[in-house]
């Protein structure tokens, strides 16, 4: 890069305000306060499917068969799609209560600025 390329130093733009002010900052809340019995159940539904599959003196019969499979083996092949289901409420209880959370956050945001939340912005269940 030659020194022509570089722009003169007097005739380079005056900072003015940092850009981003009055955005949120580290200290501003981004969610509202939590209800502990989603992610309590959440957290049930996860060890159940991690704990039962781990416990094998309950499983560990030959009877009943299945297509000629022992039990020992469908009950743990069993546990895939049922770990999968199990993941897929929790995610679904953890992600509705954050978004539960966020929009109490955006509307006590609001309620200080003095605007109204987006409407969009709240979930079917939370629209009066």
């Amino acid at each position: 890069m030659s020194h022509q390329d570089r722009p003169d130093p007097k005739q380079r733009p005056v900072p003015g305000p940092l850009p981003g002010a009055g955005l949120p900052t580290r200290n501003t809340a981004t969610r509202g306060p939590a209800r502990r019995g989603r992610y309590a159940l959440a957290g049930v539904l996860l060890s159940a499917a991690i704990l039962l599959p781990l416990m094998p003196q309950t499983y560990s019969f030959n009877a009943p068969a299945l297509g000629g499979m022992p039990f020992f083996y469908w009950y743990q092949l069993l546990w895939v799609p049922l770990s999968a289901a199990l993941s897929g409420v929790a995610y679904w209880l953890v992600n509705t209560e954050d978004r539960r959370r966020r929009a109490a956050a955006r509307a006590g945001a609001a309620d200080r600025d003095g605007e109204a939340p987006d409407s969009d912005s709240l979930d079917g269940d939370e629209r009066a």
